[in-house]
């Protein structure tokens, strides 16, 4: 091969040095324990899986557009995972008949869609995913939006910064049917809604007009954008799905969150597998104003691997890309993470190496984060080494210190210097 290769990563991908890892690895540590806090349980799944997987029930456009698939040498048509909801169906299909439900599990696995690369979408993210298994009512649907809430509230985010918008599925069918008439193709028309924000005016107009709808019924559909939970389940009060709105937004509103919330008819959810309450959370941020994360109920998604399995589903998905575009925005990210101690051991020739080593394992030992200088270079290299790797202290154990049995501890951001015996040097850092 004569040319060089390239330094640059495939398309859509990412190099995490370790400044990004710290950045990513913080996010994730707030999620997760605001998770387990909530008694969510974290699990995790391959990253192949059978393409029929998603053809069957992820649609069209993700299924056969959207995944990396091939033929591996078995013969099997198999893709690199584009979203995990299929993925976990089948892991509760598998033991069904070992589990304890509800289940609330959570995961951060990373995937791959072929798409077109834009702010806040990449080809490879990671993804928290959100699900409980097992809890028919709109209980399960409450826990899965408190969860969203929570976890932006722990990043130090308000309810000027988002907001949750809800819709149900089986009020939006009922609607649909009511407005446009029993023939109509319920699934079609929320494809087009669902694009509604994403294209002009006139291409949505003669989408819905190619469905069969006649301007008034157009009308009469737009004029549910502006309304009130309570205005719109007006409209089908009878409707399984207007009930389990109402009792949504009444618990949201006794628990006092329901100012991140509002109730928006245009949020349908494109994935076919969705059949109830269906939620967005949207950054509010002008130069960001845009969904981040959404999901919703999924009541059949088991039951295509077990014959007859009736447990019904509920969860969210939400990438790191749009969730550090989020914090970057509203400026919730720390200048530092942690806060813990960083202890760089400096070298100098008149001590026995050993000796070093035997003080890093010790402060390793009393659980202290510590790094012995690695080659032998003048002091002042050591010192500004210890500054660009962001240590929190320097120790400085040369000939004179060692024959008197002290260590100098040197705290970089203080700028102080102070000595203590070296047989207590794990005591200096309580």
């Amino acid at each position: 091969m004569s040319e060089k290769l390239s330094t640059q990563p495939y398309k859509g991908t990412r190099d995490f040095y370790p400044a990004e890892m710290r950045l990513r690895n913080w996010f994730f540590g707030v999620i997760r324990r605001e998770l387990e806090n909530a008694a969510f349980e974290e699990y995790n799944g391959p990253m192949l899986e059978s393409l029929d997987l998603y053809a069957a029930k992820s649609g069209e456009e993700l299924a056969g557009k959207q995944t990396y698939n091939f033929v591996d040498r078995g013969g099997r048509s198999v893709a690199i995972r584009p979203e995990m909801t299929p993925t976990v169906a089948r892991m509760v299909a598998a033991k069904i008949g070992e589990m304890t439900f509800p289940l609330k599990w959570f995961s951060f696995p990373n995937m791959y869609r072929y798409e077109a690369t834009q702010r806040g979408r990449l080809r490879e993210f990671w993804q928290l995913n959100v699900d409980i298994f097992g809890c028919d009512g709109y209980e399960a649907d409450l826990e899965c939006i408190l969860a969203a809430i929570r976890i932006l509230r722990a990043f130090g985010a308000d309810e000027q910064m988002f907001t949750v918008r809800i819709n149900n599925r089986r009020f939006f069918n009922d609607v649909i049917a009511a407005v446009t008439g029993e023939g109509a193709d319920a699934k079609a028309i929320s494809k087009v809604i669902d694009r509604r924000a994403k294209v002009p005016r006139e291409v949505y107009e003669r989408d819905l007009t190619a469905l069969g709808l006649t301007p008034e019924k157009i009308a009469k559909i737009d004029s549910i954008y502006n309304m009130t939970v309570r205005e719109a389940t007006a409209l089908c009060p009878d409707s399984v799905g207007a009930g389990e709105l109402l009792a949504l937004f009444e618990q949201l509103e006794q628990l006092g969150v329901d100012s991140y919330c509002k109730f928006d008819f245009g949020i349908v959810r494109g994935l076919d597998y969705y059949t109830g309450t269906v939620f967005e959370v949207f950054d509010n941020a002008p130069e960001n104003n845009r969904a981040m994360f959404g999901g919703g109920r999924y009541d059949n998604l088991v039951g295509l691997f077990v014959k007859n399995a009736k447990v019904s589903g509920v969860g969210f998905g939400m990438g790191d890309v749009t969730l550090e575009n989020f914090l970057t925005s509203h400026n919730l990210i720390p200048a530092s993470f942690g806060g813990g101690k960083k202890v760089l051991v400096a070298r100098f020739d008149d001590v026995p190496y050993e000796v070093y080593l035997k003080l890093t394992e010790r402060l390793r030992d009393a659980g202290i984060c510590a790094s012995l200088y690695l080659g032998q270079k003048k002091f002042g290299k050591q010192l500004e080494y210890a500054v660009k790797t962001d240590c929190t202290h320097l120790l400085v154990l040369g000939g004179d210190e060692y024959a008197r049995g002290v260590v100098k501890i040197k705290d970089l951001a203080a700028r102080e210097e102070r000595e203590v015996p070296l047989k207590d040097i794990e005591k200096a850092f309580d």
